[in-house]
This record gives C-alpha cells, structure tokens and sequence, in this order.
C-alpha cells in the first residue's frame, strides 16, 4: 500500500512539473493576448472619457497619448488595441475620421496628424506628460 501512495505521489510531482504541451500553451498565450486587449480598450475608453468630462481646450492630444499608453504597457494584446481603437470611437477608419474631422468639425488635417502623433508616442511608450497642457486639472 505504501509503495502505491509513493508511486502516486511521484507521478503527481512528475506531472505536475512537466511541460504543458503546445496546443495548452498556445491556448494560454492567446488567454493571456485576449485579456490585455480588453485590458487596453477600457483603458482607450477611460481615457476618452476623462477628455469628454474634463473638456479642457488643448488637452486632446494628452488623453491620446494617455490612453495609447497605458494599453500597450499591457502587453501584446494591449498594443494591438490601442492600434485598431481610433478615436473618435464611432469612426474606425482613418480617413471617415480626417473627413470628419477636416468638414464637419473644422479641426483640419493638421490636427489628425498631431492627433496620430500623440498616439504614436504613446504607443511606443513616450511619457504622456509631453501633451499635457498646463491647468489641465491634476485628477487627469
């Protein structure tokens, strides 16, 4: 009896230090990339949220940067969110939104591209503090 609780012990040790076969590690990985990109587009949402309710003139480019930032220092998942999310969120594409934004708000091509900027920056891990107007309330 002893000699079967020894074998039994030894095989849960065995197997539990051995490692997790491709398809579980695949699947795992891919766990982990489907959480950090939730993880990155409610930080692009917070983000966007906190711009619409400080409503400081200025402060776009910061809360662009903000958000783009703090979704990719999540992770792989994370990163790609904060590339595919474009803002404003109900134009996903980039030209619907520099039309938009060059006709019907009157911002321009200028500001898409210092928008686009600011994303960048952030994405690649640029502190977001470069676009942060001065007055900008400290809570943002």
């Amino acid at each position: 009896m002893r000699l079967w609780v020894c074998m039994a012990l030894l095989s849960i040790v065995l197997c539990a230090s051995a490692d997790r076969p491709a398809v579980i590690q695949a699947m795992v990985r891919a766990g982990h990339f489907v959480r950090d990109a939730a993880g990155g587009a409610r930080d692009m949402f917070r983000a966007y949220q906190d711009m619409r309710e400080a409503n400081y003139k200025g402060a776009d480019k910061y809360f662009h940067a903000r958000g783009n930032y703090d979704a990719a220092r999540r992770g792989p998942g994370g990163a790609w969110a904060a590339k595919v999310i474009r803002w404003p969120f109900l134009l996903p594409h980039s030209d619907a939104r520099e039309t938009w934004q060059g006709r019907v708000s009157g911002r321009g091509h200028e500001d898409t591209r210092a928008d686009q900027e600011a994303n960048e920056w952030g994405r690649r891990g640029g502190n977001p503090n470069r676009y942060r107007p001065a007055g900008l309330p400290r809570k943002y």
